[in-house]
């Protein structure tokens, strides 16, 4: 850290809420100026002019629970007169993180949007790696891509058990193709057709400051949003459910690595056959309670039942939407990408050894 005065900007579009901007100047080692502003609402108008000498003097280093401690104690004497509205002091302790981060916004990349061809699931898990080690090598831009299947499969977490997940009589019977993720999270029984899955491969600016858990949501607002044009309110349900008021959609799953660059990938139930997926996954007790098996059959409530539109044209309604949103382009993978991934199917996702590196 030096001692020479550095000035950093964030913004932060709260969900479903206001935007929230940060100017932030530091000796590098504290803050010593700040100026918040938004579109947000706050009464009393002078509980405004507290906000900044809260924040001065706190380190750099501070976290998101410092920061918002320190406001919510400078904001307390306003006691009951306090209102704010679009947005929270948890989110003004979030925009100066990302401001600190040297964040970004979706619209400082060139995006790419990837409508790939059927591929097995194997092969579709294997590109997930593939291509987050490309983004964050710099050989490929930040992506988005649409998975698309045929075999009948189960995409269980990194960390989870192939035996309390998997009912092996519904595996062999269904002739069910199980492959394990990179990503931590939970197992999705995957026919071709019914669900829709998409993959993104993200920069660390542009989750900078964010906890684990916001990123999840800001990372979906695309997806919230291609859901309402579709007639879906949905929203999330922590740390990692996208659910409606018809119930769970689908849910997301991530990998970091060590500079930051992220998946981030999440499936959502389009027509699924709930009598077939409780014959193939245990679901877990932990999960359904006392309620017995037959209760996993509500957990999920299709998209299909929510839009009435295919399949084929919500995930055109949601490419659309994040290329217009982000200035997206569509593309495709590359010769030397499809190689890899075959070849990283054959070395690991492929192999027992990794199928079953938690038995």
């Amino acid at each position: 850290m030096t001692n020479e005065t550095q000035h950093f900007h964030g913004e932060y579009k709260v969900i479903g809420g206001k935007l929230v901007v940060a100017d932030v100047t530091t000796d590098g080692k504290t803050i010593t100026d700040v100026k918040i502003s938004g579109d947000f609402f706050l009464e009393p108008e002078e509980a405004y002019f507290d906000l900044a000498p809260a924040l001065v003097g706190a380190s750099v280093n501070a976290d998101n629970a410092t920061l918002r401690g320190r406001l919510d104690e400078a904001l307390a004497g306003y006691g009951s007169e306090l209102a704010m509205h679009g947005f929270s002091t948890a989110d003004i302790a979030t925009v100066v993180r990302r401001a600190l981060g040297s964040a970004a916004n979706f619209t400082d990349f060139d995006w790419q949007v990837i409508r790939g061809e059927v591929l097995p699931t194997q092969l579709n898990v294997a590109l997930d790696q593939v291509l987050l080690e490309e983004v964050a090598a710099g050989r490929r831009q930040p992506t988005l891509r649409f998975w698309e299947w045929e075999d009948t499969a189960t995409v269980i977490g990194a960390f989870q058990s192939y035996v309390n997940e998997l009912r092996p009589e519904g595996v062999e019977k269904y002739d069910v193709q199980v492959v394990r993720r990179i990503s931590g999270g939970g197992a999705m029984f995957m026919e071709g057709g019914n669900c829709i899955t998409y993959s993104m491969f993200v920069p660390p600016a542009l989750v900078a400051g964010l906890d684990y858990e916001e990123s999840y949501v800001f990372l979906d607002q695309w997806v919230l949003a291609a859901l309402k044009t579709l007639g879906v309110e949905a929203f999330y349900k922590p740390i990692n459910d996208i659910s409606s008021t018809g119930g769970k959609i689908g849910g997301a799953a991530q990998k970091r690595m060590r500079d930051g660059t992220l998946l981030h990938h999440a499936t959502m139930s389009y027509d699924i056959d709930a009598d077939k997926m409780v014959e193939v996954l245990r679901i877990g007790e932990a999960k359904i309670s006392d309620k017995g098996v037959a209760s996993a059959k509500k957990r999920v409530d299709p998209l299909r039942s929510q839009t009435g539109e295919a399949r084929k044209d919500i995930i055109d309604v949601m490419a659309d939407t994040f290329a217009t949103r982000y200035g997206a382009t569509y593309g495709t993978y590359t010769e030397d990408e499809l190689k890899r991934a075959q070849e990283l199917v054959d070395e690991k996702f492929g192999t027992e050894k990794w199928t079953h590196r938690v038995p």
